[in-house]
């Protein structure tokens, strides 16, 4: 009995400290059966030589030297043309997070009709990025399409289409995957607007601050968590930038639109591949690109609570 009580007097002590914990448990085991344990697999496939249905090769670094052009090696063509466009798609996607935020200010207001316009801007977002793909596959269609209708209007020639442009596919596709990507910023900033405190509103209303002012020095600091979220899904979706690619291009014309995510399929399960151990030290680049971007955010994000302390 007396031991019972003691047993039941510790978790009476300790139950504020222990009961989140005990609720965030099966989210952590989910999290590391789904995610750690995989991220950690993908390491060690990377490190062999592997079709995927064999026995694996031990070959150590030997991939990440090919993908990188470590020692004699020469660069992967493949890999660097992916990279850039990475980097093409991180700049430009990442346009998303103003346009979003300017039209949730809009959608803010008590106008008439403004639930239509919701809807309206809301609808990007419920489609299927495989439609997407084939909607603006339709729109640029060489000659027929809008787009080559519209600039054509004007004067204006894409040879061979905007998709069938090296110059040109990649930004043509980026295009397409920004149409949603506002859609998806927007419901996070309307969101974040909803939590907008009114008495701060009102309060610099009164020392007379409005228009670019109210909205720099009142309402953006209070949607800095809606921004952040912004920043880390639009980051993650320009990495993982493969449906759009596949739909659309199927990583062409002559591999220009080729990302790492769509170049770590050719590797690993392409018809063009069966390197697995290849294809994984691909997505381990790629994951830390991620982690370093996330990291990032995830540090400014903290200095700025520090510093509001």
């Amino acid at each position: 009995m007396a031991s019972a009580d003691t047993h039941r007097s510790w978790y009476k002590r300790n139950e504020i400290a222990i009961t989140p914990w005990l609720f965030l448990a099966p989210a952590m085991l989910f999290f590391a059966v789904y995610v750690i344990i995989p991220i950690g697999q993908s390491f060690w496939i990377s490190l062999h030589e592997w079709d995927g249905l064999g026995e694996k090769t031990w070959v150590g670094t030997a991939n990440y030297e090919r993908l990188l052009g470590i020692g004699d090696q020469s660069i992967d063509r493949k890999f660097e043309v992916s990279f850039w466009n990475n980097l093409r798609w991180l700049v430009l996607y990442l346009l998303a997070i103003p346009a979003g935020l300017f039209i949730a200010l809009f959608l803010n207001q008590t106008v008439r009709g403004i639930r239509l316009y919701k809807s309206l801007f809301f609808f990007p977002f419920v489609i299927s990025q495989v439609v997407v793909g084939l909607v603006f596959s339709w729109f640029y269609l060489p000659n027929v399409g809008l787009f080559e209708i519209i600039i054509g209007f004007f004067g204006l020639d894409i040879k061979g289409g905007v998709l069938g442009n090296p110059n040109t596919a990649t930004y043509g596709i980026i295009a397409a995957g920004l149409w949603p990507q506002t859609a998806y910023c927007m419901i996070l900033y309307l969101t974040g607007l909803n939590a907008v405190d009114p008495e701060q509103v009102e309060a610099a209303r009164l020392d007379g601050a409005k228009g670019y002012k109210m909205l720099w020095y009142v309402i953006l600091p209070q949607l800095k968590p809606a921004t952040f979220i912004a920043f880390v899904v639009t980051i993650i979706g320009a990495l993982r930038s493969f449906d759009l690619i596949s739909v659309m291009t199927n990583g062409g014309p002559f591999g220009s639109t080729r990302v790492l995510s769509f170049y770590m399929f050719e590797e690993s399960l392409s018809e063009f591949g069966f390197r697995m151990g290849y294809g994984a030290a691909i997505a381990v680049v790629l994951f830390f690109i991620m982690l370093g971007f996330i990291v990032y955010f995830l540090w400014s994000m903290y200095q700025d609570e520090k510093g509001a302390r």
